[in-house]
């Protein structure tokens, strides 16, 4: 039997991740309802698979995993952003990747992760095996598709998926935004609530005006939200995989993204790559990207050929034969 991890689904990219990939395999779910990253959660799941045997299975779609078990387990590491980017990284972080999360990395009978990036960021860290991780990639929703009605907003503007995170780069974004030169009637839209910090950035740049926040945006409206915008602006200084820009690519966007992380391997030569840490090449990619035609045709056109390469079922199916081999 697989028992998993169901408590990792929701409205993020791992519970993206999750939930595809748990609707595509029979298991078992765990019965804890505390939040899996919690810091007690290695000693409160591995009480709940207590009475797992050899011939039973753990599966965790996120980068928890129990202090013991009697059972092989698989666990999922997207990134190490947590003690890669220092902005996202603090003391406990690092004790518990350096002592828990490595330890899990021995112990597991598989690593998954969604990138080549990811995977060889994580050979390196934990130092297992090279076959020991596994890329299944992420895939995306059939509901991103270029035909998917328009969101309603009253105004030209980019689009920049976000979450008010550091590594996001949404000061570099504003600041290049602001430089570019297109026409002033273009806004820029960040996905949901501003912070003070972010706020009082843009009020230094006279701004105000010219940004919007849509505030919470359920799944089944990003479709559109995506398909109504000139462009994907997306330059994250990290990205274990980075699904908002595969997801305007099959939505026909054009996009700017970074040129590190996992960010090139899943733009292809479908987009226009940028140092995210040169405000001059955001804001250079930006005036390209919204006043040259042709260049936006090449991308759309380009950006559904590479988006059509990566599928949530492709990536369900290479979870499943990867727990299936383990139970032979």
């Amino acid at each position: 039997m697989i028992y998993a991890d169901q408590r990792w689904i929701g409205d993020h990219g791992i519970g993206r991740f999750a939930r595809y990939v748990l609707a595509g395999i029979d298991y078992r779910p765990v019965s804890i309802i505390s939040a899996p990253a919690s810091s007690l959660d290695i000693w409160r799941l591995s009480k709940e698979l207590g009475e797992l045997t050899r011939d039973d299975l753990f599966f965790s779609p996120g980068y928890n995993s129990p202090l013991f078990c009697n059972s092989p387990f698989v666990f999922t590491i997207h990134d190490l952003n947590h003690i890669d980017r220092p902005e996202n990284s603090n003391l406990a972080k690092r004790l518990y990747y350096a002592t828990v999360l490595r330890s899990a990395c021995h112990r597991a009978a598989r690593i998954l992760t969604v990138s080549e990036f990811s995977r060889r960021r994580i050979v390196n860290w934990s130092g297992v095996p090279d076959e020991k991780v596994l890329n299944v990639r992420c895939g995306v929703d059939p509901e991103f598709q270029p035909n998917v009605a328009p969101y309603e907003l009253p105004f030209p503007y980019l689009l920049c998926v976000s979450n008010r995170k550091k590594h996001k780069n949404e000061f570099r974004i504003l600041e290049a935004f602001v430089a570019a030169g297109i026409d002033a009637n273009i806004r820029l839209v960040f996905t949901g609530e501003p912070t003070a910090e972010l706020t009082a950035f843009i009020a230094r740049y006279s701004a105000t005006t010219r940004v919007h926040f849509t505030g919470f945006v359920p799944d089944a409206k990003l479709p559109s939200l995506y398909r109504a915008s000139t462009a994907l602006v997306f330059p994250s200084l990290y990205e274990g995989f980075g699904l908002p820009v595969l997801e305007a690519m099959a939505c026909g966007l054009p996009v700017v993204t970074s040129n590190t992380s996992a960010l090139p391997e899943v733009a292809g030569q479908a987009a226009l790559l940028v140092d995210p840490t040169s405000v001059d090449q955001i804001s250079d990619a930006i005036t390209r990207i919204t006043c040259d035609t042709a260049l936006q045709d090449m991308l759309r056109k380009k950006g559904l050929v590479q988006a059509s390469q990566f599928s949530w079922a492709t990536t369900v199916a290479s979870v499943a034969k990867a727990l299936q081999e383990l139970q032979l």
